[in-house]
């Protein structure tokens, strides 16, 4: 052992390599128990940051704690391998991405090895490989075989610097910028290849109710993604262009509808761009959606309002959304907020047509009208200016206007769009199509998969297009020349389904073997960052969806629980390498050990939430860790035989409190609620071994306790402490400690000794006693724990009258009406305490802890043996204390 710490280096090593020989992570594939732990697999970078580092210590503690509680675990691990920063890589090195990327996946799985995590490498996958792409592509033609791929014309979001169209998820900020390269997205129309998620959008949206173990603002999110709205199509009739359908929310507003506006894309847009300057100016150069107001230009056209049969301007509009709606909407100033402002920047009439309900409204008179000159009334009301339909309330004239409106329907639209899977890139899976000239596009036969990625070729734009040896081949329907498709598929393919390799990886016949899965699945515990809350979620939600409709999964949804964890910072700061605030996880294994990293991360703050760095908590954390060890040590080697007493029954009742808490904190995920405990019992141990000659029984089971505890976040010490304590076993295959303890009881048990120790501080403080003699500690008389019972059930307004009915209580005068006075004053903050019996013993066995603080004699007192004097201050949950000087 050295000041800087014990030999982490040579510990882990050694039990690295056991593991190893003994194959100790394998999960077999029959299985009685599964629990299925998840962190989501890493893009192979090739280095560890401490987000890496955070992310799967969580799920190996989880899954560690776990396995020791007799579960049947799989935790694998993977890689999500293709993507444009390994083509990108290659191009600027005159490499290729697949060496580039196997070189960092070896890199990465070093470190995670170092790093102990426990995974079933023989599970290991990467989306790279044909191994795994080739299924990319089989269920590409799966869903193309059930209708649920279709290839169109579509604007698609164009990155000029990475060359590849994005989702529209990965357009990111006000400024519409790459997620990748930060470069301003640009629109262009492109065949496209689409996955028709849509068909599945009101299951995705109405089973997010059930996804209780998931954080209600991922859930939130994914609801606003789809952003499913009900309300009714109706026709305005377009002057020289005939009925033109405009979806709306608020039919029940269409009388103040006062202009109409169409998308610049509309097609009657186009067309008019075609004839007027002004509009032409205004489509191909002013129109801006994201600007910071809406604007427009006026057209010569007019619509007619169903509703009323008045002629209202039409004018096209940054602000309407061809793939919103239906690209056109009937404006209505009076009561929405954007329609107003453009209204008013216009000099469009602003006509108020719903009114706030009045208090005590009849339901049958007509309010006044609001004044919305200056703002829009945006609530639900009552109906004014509306003609028959003015006094109605708006839910009632929403349904009536749909029903009597010959044009209107009710309709549902969706913020959701379908998944344009089409990439313009080397390193992804290549589509599975051959064009034909006769045939069209044509799936390859499934004998034919995987179709193989070409030899990288180092050029500008997609290297595929380049590939003309591989593009040339025939149709799979006629024999004639056909054409590969070029484009590959957006990586969130790979990830929408990987999940379900792991149960069986080296399948050779089927993406997943279906009775594995389905006894697996769906995943217990999945850990990742905010950051997929939407795009790789809402997808492998679709993708599990189709797959339990066509392929036998019994399971609708992929993952039970769910856990964004928390930024791992610096100062406040998110750590980035164009910040230069990146701390090395490697660094830290070096000079501290893995386990120190590990637990140090754990215990600074719930996985949820962003924490910290600090290397003075990195050192805290080495320390502890060592003196653990000399604690292990010193018991192996100096065996005590000290007696099973009052402090030894103390111990022994925070031994068991301890595991209770800890256990209950590891199932929440709470790991540093669970670690807290830990450390404090650790704490307690070594007190209890510097007062007295401790008991040889209740210390071994404290430390074998506290080395189990440890065992999921720090498992390589954990494991030589273990095999010093004359174990043979591995502590992964250890059993958990149980103890069977009332939380409740604990909890006020230890706020009794903690109160009490206080307490004494306060009067050695405040009275100014140097060197105590003695100390004496009054349990309250039995009369005052009856009396506060009563207190807390009564709902009596005079409470001192009802505790006066109790005989033993009235006996003791005006001491009864004094406290009575004092619970009736605490009423609302009253809560039970232990009895007085388990006081005594909570505070006789916790003694000791008073003794070796202030190097005293302490005794412990019923009241009956207490001076009267005394025994009046005394009260349940805290009792009176006499210091002699």
């Amino acid at each position: 052992m050295s000041d800087a710490g014990y030999d982490h280096a040579t510990v882990e090593r050694r039990w690295q390599a056991a593991w190893e020989e003994s194959d100790v992570y394998r999960t077999s594939d029959d299985v009685d128990d599964p629990t299925y732990v998840l962190g989501m697999y890493p893009y192979p970078s090739g280095k560890l940051h401490m987000g890496h580092v955070r992310n799967y210590t969580i799920t190996d503690a989880y899954a560690r704690y776990r396995r020791m509680c007799g579960d049947d675990v799989l935790h694998p691990m993977g890689w999500d391998a293709f993507g444009l920063p390994a083509e990108n890589a290659a191009k600027e090195r005159d490499t290729n991405p697949r060496d580039w990327t196997i070189d960092c996946i070896d890199t990465m799985r070093e470190q995670m090895e170092a790093m102990g995590f426990g995974y079933d490498w023989d599970r290991e996958i990467a989306t790279c490989t044909p191994e795994y792409y080739r299924w990319n592509q089989w269920l590409f033609t799966r869903f193309y075989e059930e209708g649920l791929v279709e290839r169109r014309d579509a604007e698609v979001n164009w990155c000029e610097e990475c060359e590849t169209v994005l989702a529209d998820e990965q357009v990111e900020g006000d400024d519409e910028l790459c997620w990748r390269c930060d470069s301003p997205v640009v629109q262009r129309d492109l065949e496209q290849w689409f996955l028709s998620i849509t068909e599945y959008a009101d299951e995705l949206l109405e089973a997010i109710d059930d996804l209780e173990g998931w954080p209600n603002s991922v859930r939130q999110m994914q609801r606003n993604w789809i952003g499913r709205q009900y309300g009714s199509e109706v026709d305005f009739e377009i002057s020289g262009h005939g009925p033109v359908t405009a979806f709306t929310t608020r039919i029940d507003t269409i009388h103040g509808a006062t202009f109409f506006a169409l998308a610049p894309d509309h097609p009657i847009s186009e067309e008019l761009a075609e004839e007027d300057e002004d509009v032409r100016q205004f489509v191909e150069h002013e129109a801006d959606p994201d600007g910071d107001e809406p604007n427009g230009v006026e057209t010569d056209l007019t619509a007619t309002n169903p509703a009323t049969g008045e002629e209202i301007p039409v004018y096209v509009a940054d602000f309407v959304l061809s793939d919103v709606g239906t690209g056109a909407l009937m404006a209505v100033p009076g009561h929405d907020e954007r329609d107003h402002a453009f209204a008013t920047k216009m000099g469009e009439a602003i006509v108020p047509v719903v009114a706030p309900e009045p208090d005590g409204w009849d339901g049958e008179t007509v309010p006044d009208a609001p004044d919305v000159s200056e703002a829009a009334f945006t609530d639900d009301g009552v109906l004014v200016n509306s003609g028959d339909y003015s006094g109605l309330d708006s839910e009632t004239a929403r349904e009536r206007l749909t029903a009597d409106l010959e044009s209107a329907t009710g309709s549902t639209q969706y913020q959701l769009r379908d998944w344009g899977i089409s990439r313009q890139r080397y390193w992804g899976t290549p589509i599975p199509i051959v064009h034909c000239s006769d045939c069209g596009s044509v799936p390859v036969p499934e004998s034919e998969l995987p179709v193989e990625l070409p030899e990288f070729i180092n050029t500008s734009g997609n290297p595929l297009d380049a590939a003309e040896e591989w593009k040339q081949t025939t149709c799979p329907e006629c024999g004639g020349d056909g054409v590969r498709e070029t484009d590959t598929m957006d990586t969130f393919v790979d990830s929408s389904w990987y999940f379900l390799r792991y149960a069986s990886p080296d399948l050779e016949t089927a993406p997943f073997d279906v009775d594995r899965a389905n006894d697996w699945m769906p995943v217990d515990q999945y850990v990742g960052g905010i950051e997929h809350a939407v795009m790789h979620l809402l997808y492998s939600r679709f993708f599990t969806k189709v797959l339990a409709d066509y392929e036998g999964l019994d399971h609708r949804e992929p993952f039970t629980n769910l856990l964004a964890q928390g930024m791992v910072q610096l100062e406040g700061e998110k750590m980035s390498k164009s910040k230069g605030n990146v701390v090395s996880p490697q660094r830290i294994v070096e000079e501290y050990g893995a386990d120190t990293a590990r637990l140090f991360m754990m215990q600074a703050a719930q996985p949820e939430r962003d924490f910290d760095w600090s290397e003075e908590g990195v050192r805290s954390t080495n320390a502890f860790l060592t003196r653990l060890k000399e604690m292990v040590e010193a018991y192996v080697s100096g065996q005590p035989d000290g007696e099973d007493d009052a402090v030894a029954s103390y111990v022994d009742a925070e031994i068991d409190a301890t595991i209770a808490i800890a256990d209950a904190e590891y199932d929440d995920l709470t790991f540093n609620r669970a670690l807290r405990e830990t450390q404090d019992l650790t704490r307690t141990l070594r007190q209890y071994a510097d007062y007295t000659e401790p008991h040889a029984d209740t210390y071994e089971r404290g430390l074998s306790a506290v080395v189990r505890l440890l065992a999921p976040v720090a498992p390589h010490l954990a494991e030589e402490l273990w095999s010093e304590l004359g174990n043979d076993d591995f502590v992964v295959d250890a059993p958990w400690p149980t103890a069977e303890v009332d939380r409740d009881h604990v909890r006020k048990r230890r706020q009794l000794v903690e109160n009490t120790r206080e307490d004494v501080r306060d009067i050695v403080e405040v009275a100014g006693i140097e060197d105590p003699q003695a100390i004496d500690v009054v349990v309250a008389p039995e009369w005052k724990y009856d009396a506060l019972e009563i207190a807390i059930e009564s709902d009596a307004d005079n409470l001192i009258g009802e505790l006066m009915q109790q005989s033993h209580i009235r006996e003791q005068g005006d001491a009864a009406a004094s406290y009575g006075q004092d619970l009736q004053v605490e009423r609302e903050a009253l809560s039970m305490t232990l009895g007085p019996e388990d006081e005594r013993e909570a505070l006789e066995s916790a003694a000791w802890l008073l003794e070796r603080e202030f190097d005293a004699p302490v005794s412990v007192l019923p009241a009956d043996e207490a001076d009267t004097g005394v025994v009046k201050k005394a009260e349940p949950g805290r009792p009176a204390i006499e210091i002699e000087d």
